[in-house]
């Protein structure tokens, strides 16, 4: 047994700990399209806060690069770890610590998967409100990359629900941010500092999360539209009335038929309809009480009709849940049809007709081909993208990060920037931002061991 290897197995002992050829390739990746799997030198396995802390002080002294990972459901290659390096996997520390129905929290270690979270919190009548597309996904994940998803339009994002967080710093310290409180005006916010660090600059060892009253009734309604501008013009008179939808979503046809076929799925949507239409909207509504969903939905209906809609489908029960599970999870859509990218550029609501316009001509330009859905509520659009030619493929994506950047979003709503996305990300954003960053990530981790080559490619262990 190497020196390192000794210097972990003495702090999770020898069978929490895997070394090279025993680690499987799961670890090598994360299900990232366009990163190249690297197998770590090591992989431990903790069960708490202060075995992180050895784990973390004895890489630093050795200058081993350390990548956290949880479920390793990420899309940015931000759980890849790097040759000769240590994954710190959360497998053992995946437990619901906490219900907290008086405070509406609950505390959990970043291991826990979404599914089991959401499982705890229904069984008092409460949920978790962030859904990211994947119910695999950990906690921790979710924390380090401020995952969003579908419901982001009424609960908001991660950052939206993170209250608390106990972190181990690559020094080997470890500390409390935030707790279960609403509102904190006392220094630095740190917790928020940490969520979307991509496991840069500290290590998450626990999470409080807000709950919410979770409604019984729900009702989601499929639109077709003729065109893409219809689509997106119905979106700002749908978020003004006040009908409150918790998904709101844009899936083009092309997309909309390969997950109706993927998952088998039959919407009853007349071939006629199909063939006219070039996109839909998919909005879910609830309620505590069925006559006012009931209500809400036909003010929908009749608000759809008015904005160009070809057509309104109320869906029924299965047909909705399992369009809803196909939208979230068309990540895997995308890839069964042989996509060679995906990406989650966000911009401005008003300005998605013009940057799917724009996108589409640089693909095209390119001999390439973009398609997919989105939120349209926030303007967080999910692409994947068809070029086989890696030297086009990225001056396509360099074209339309650039481009949402200059409608006023940024390269990454969700899925975050990892180790796929680095180098655009420090190409095209402000020289400045950049710089601020890289010492704020000194501070924190001045031998530079956490997760190098995330968010900066210039990062080397020191």
């Amino acid at each position: 047994m190497g020196v390192a290897a000794a210097r972990f197995a003495e702090v999770v002992g020898e069978a929490n700990l895997l070394s090279g050829d025993a680690v499987p390739e799961d670890y090598a990746h994360d299900e990232a399209l366009s990163a190249t799997p690297c197998r770590p030198a090591h992989v431990a396995k903790p069960a708490t806060a202060q075995e992180v802390a050895e784990l973390l002080k004895a890489a630093g002294e050795l200058g081993v690069p350390v990548t956290a990972r949880g479920s390793g459901t990420g899309l940015s290659g931000g759980a890849r770890p790097l040759d000769g390096g240590l994954v710190i996997s959360f497998e053992r520390m995946n437990a619901v610590l906490e219900i907290d129905t008086e405070n509406h929290v609950a505390v959990v270690q970043p291991g826990v998967v979404l599914s089991e979270l959401d499982e705890r919190a229904a069984a008092v009548g409460l949920a978790y409100a962030v859904y990211p597309g994947e119910l695999g996904a950990s906690v921790g994940g979710n924390v380090g990359t401020n995952a969003g998803g579908m419901r982001a339009i009424k609960y908001g994002v991660t950052r939206h629900h993170v209250v608390g967080l106990e972190a181990v710093l690559p020094t080997g310290e470890i500390i409390r941010t935030g707790g279960k409180i609403s509102k904190i005006s006392s220094g630095y916010d740190l917790t928020q500092l940490i969520i979307g660090s991509e496991g840069t600059l500290a290590v998450v060892t626990e999470v409080i999360v807000k709950l919410h009253p979770r409604l019984p009734h729900g009702a989601t309604v499929l639109a077709p539209f003729q065109s893409f501008d219809e689509v997106l013009a119905a979106v700002p008179k749908i978020v003004a009335s006040g009908l409150e939808p918790h998904i709101l979503e844009y899936v083009d046809n092309l997309t909309l038929a390969a997950i109706s076929y993927q998952e088998k799925l039959s919407l009853g949507v007349p071939h006629q309809i199909r063939e006219s239409a070039e996109a839909y909207l998919l909005v879910a509504l609830e309620n505590r009480d069925s006559d006012r969903l009931h209500a809400d939905v036909d003010e929908l209906g009749g608000l759809l009709g008015d904005l160009g809609a070809l057509d309104v489908y109320v869906l029924e029960g299965d047909s909705a849940r399992r369009l809803v599970q196909a939208r979230e999870k068309s990540f895997w859509t995308a890839r069964a049809v042989g996509a060679h990218d995906v990406i989650d550029v966000v911009v401005p609501r008003a300005a998605m007709p013009e940057f799917l316009r724009r996108t589409r001509e640089l693909a095209s330009a390119r001999d390439a081909g973009v398609a997919g859905c989105g939120h349209a509520g926030d303007g967080n659009v999910h692409l994947g993208v068809f070029c086989e030619d890696p030297e086009k493929r990225r001056e396509l994506l360099t074209g339309v990060f650039a481009l949402g950047m200059e409608l006023g979003g940024a390269i990454s709503g969700e899925h975050g920037i990892g180790k796929t996305k680095s180098a655009y990300f420090v190409g095209l954003e402000d020289p400045a931002k950049i710089a601020l960053m890289r010492r704020i990530k000194t501070s924190f981790d001045p031998a530079g061991i956490l997760n190098p080559g995330a968010l900066s490619p210039e990062e080397d262990v020191k």
